[in-house]
């Protein structure tokens, strides 16, 4: 039974609780929540080449395990023609599912509403369920796409999003946090991913930026295209925001599920352990003649670190910023590790400012995860 069906009432006994009227109208209910902006807006969010919310959310949890909260809820507000803006749902969806058996929360901003846009009821939704996931222990990701506040809420869209980055603030170190970026995003749909633990950026279709590229022409002069402004290419080795860019949505899923399967679920849980499948005891010679005897010759540490750790192990965190230093993953006899080095490859494997932040943001979340470093 998928998430959109309902029990047939004459074969569950339901037949003199839920009358066919109410059955009926929870139907459409959901019906119409599945439609989300409307057929046009999703052929044209298809038409970019990205999924919907509920595409997304379906796609990235286990077949099945998908429980939504406040699926119905809709916003208040009047102002600048909302009243004929009125989504179940109001753009984001939220709640629990699982991926590979293991529980987690997740939201998604669905761009075919308004844009995205976060709204009073999207921050009560967001807020609920990180209060829960932070009850539960389990970790958050965020899907997003978004252009931001909705501005026709006024405060009220703002007031919605002190009450996300406060929640992201009281998460941090308690469960881990994901962002994975799907869309263009500007102002808060920005903020709060840089509050979270690790970010994934999708080439082509996401952006983050603190206001786009029209704003910066007026206030500056300067024409930039968004690609430059905050594009994954940009933030993955320039800025060092993202930590992972990816080519589409399903490797930005395949990345989620990566990502999980190294960490605990909280801050009191021992990381996902495997079951070992290298040799404990396993040579290897190319390490003999790895380090040149000139010192001042390089060498690639990672070809060290593919052969000290379990075969096949190593998962790189910002492998396309600060080349100079290596963060990352990787496991000893099946148990998960964080790896911190230095790769004489670039720039001698100095430590500058950009290593220094990316060694240290990584160092920060190793010791609230409770890994072995």
């Amino acid at each position: 039974m998928t998430e959109f069906e309902l029990p047939d009432p004459n074969a569950t006994g339901l037949e003199n609780e839920l009358q066919p009227e109410s059955l009926r109208l929870l139907q459409e209910s959901r019906r119409r929540l599945a439609e989300g902006g409307g057929k046009e807006r999703v052929d044209a969010q298809h038409a970019r080449g990205k999924m919907t919310a509920r595409e997304r959310v379906l796609a990235l949890l286990d077949e099945g395990s998908f429980q939504e909260v406040d699926a119905f809820m809709v916003h208040r507000h009047s102002d600048f023609g909302l009243e004929n803006s009125r989504f179940l749902g109001d753009g984001l969806i939220a709640g629990f599912g699982k991926i590979q058996g293991r529980r987690v929360c997740v939201y998604a901003h669905d761009f075919t509403v308004l844009g995205g846009s976060f709204g009073e009821v999207a921050g009560q939704k967001v807020a609920k369920i990180m209060d829960l996931a932070m009850d539960a222990g389990v970790p958050v990701i965020g899907l997003q796409d978004s252009g931001g506040a909705r501005i026709q809420e006024g405060i009220f869209s703002l007031a919605a999003y002190g009450e996300l980055f406060y929640r992201n603030t009281l998460a941090s170190g308690v469960v881990p946090q994901i962002s994975v970026m799907l869309g263009p995003c500007a102002g808060g749909a920005v903020y709060s991913p840089a509050l979270t633990d690790f970010i994934i950026m999708t080439k082509g279709i996401s952006n983050m930026f603190i206001t786009g590229p029209e704003v910066i022409k007026t206030v500056t002069q300067e024409e930039v295209d968004v690609e430059t402004l905050g594009g994954a290419a940009a933030h993955a080795s320039l800025s060092g925001v993202a930590h992972f860019a990816v080519d589409n949505e399903k490797e930005a899923f395949e990345t989620v599920r990566r990502i999980l399967s190294y960490l605990p679920s909280n801050n009191t849980e021992p990381p996902p352990a495997v079951a070992p499948t290298d040799d404990p005891w396993r040579m290897d010679a190319t390490l003999n003649a790895l380090v040149p005897a000139d010192p001042s010759m390089p060498y690639d540490m990672k070809v060290a670190i593919e052969k000290i750790f379990d075969l096949g192990s190593f998962f790189e965190v910002h492998a396309s910023y600060a080349q100079n230093a290596i963060v990352g993953f990787a496991r000893l006899h099946g148990q998960p590790v964080g790896v911190v080095a230095q790769q004489p490859m670039h720039l001698s494997g100095v430590i500058d400012i950009d290593a220094s932040d990316k060694i240290s943001r990584f160092v920060r979340f190793r010791a609230d995860a409770y890994f072995e470093l």
